[in-house]
């Protein structure tokens, strides 16, 4: 799925200069977790989250730093702090790196990002303007639809062909301790694995096949004894 798709339209934008009291009653009024900033042509500058209010309470401790301190700390830094956590505008106190994707990127694009800078959500740009933002329950959205079963047809032989096709690409998957059996869409997992989390990832792998109706499991977990194997399969 393209973000168009999946993103909220017209998020809630705020001035550069709108008061922080001012911010902190948009965003609890409208139940709102952040807010992008824009300058008057529509052009994103940055993004105010709780989180950067929330460190108003609790800002790090900037007296008492001695000599010794002063040649460690990162002075630039340092100020950048002070000013988020004391400013008095949204110019001031909100996060300048902004995280955007363009509206026909795909959603993977977004979620990727999401998971490589940690953050809650991603500016949708269309032409260089803010047009709408995605957030991780939008994504949500799009691994609801896609799809995610193995293609064949519902007859037992070409069920059992499908499970055996996809064991065999699978690391975790032991195909010559796994028997496995179809019967009128019923699959049948008898023999040994390797593990309860290979034993779980087989019903998976099977109820991803279309046609399967039930998994029934009767795996042992171990080392099978000697001349256990199943090299039919």
């Amino acid at each position: 799925m393209r973000i168009k798709e999946l993103m909220t339209p017209d998020p809630v934008v705020v001035p550069p200069d709108m008061r922080v009291e001012a911010l902190v009653r948009l965003l609890a009024d409208r139940h709102l977790s952040g807010v992008f900033v824009v300058d008057a042509v529509g052009a994103p500058l940055g993004v105010v989250t709780e989180a950067d209010l929330v460190r108003r309470l609790a800002p790090e401790d900037e007296e008492g730093h001695n000599w010794l301190a002063r040649l460690v700390v990162n002075a630039d830094r340092a100020a950048s702090d002070y000013a988020r956590a004391h400013g008095r505008c949204a110019r001031d106190v909100m996060s300048p790196t902004l995280v955007s994707v363009e509206e026909d990127a795909p959603a993977a694009e977004a979620a990727q990002l999401m998971r490589e800078r940690r953050i809650r959500r991603v500016a949708v740009m269309r032409g260089g303007r803010l047009v709408g933002v995605v957030s991780r329950a939008d994504l949500l959205k799009a691994v609801a639809a896609k799809p995610d079963r193995l293609a064949t047809e519902t007859d037992d032989a070409r069920i059992h062909r499908a499970i055996v096709t996809e064991m065999r690409r699978q690391p975790w998957a032991d195909t010559e301790l796994t028997a496995v059996m179809v019967t009128g869409g019923v699959v049948s997992f008898e023999g040994y694995c390797r593990s309860d989390e290979a034993r779980r990832a087989l019903r998976v792998l099977a109820e991803r096949v279309e046609g399967v109706q039930r998994v029934e499991d009767q795996l042992k977990v171990g080392v099978p004894p000697t001349g256990a194997m199943f090299p039919g399969i």
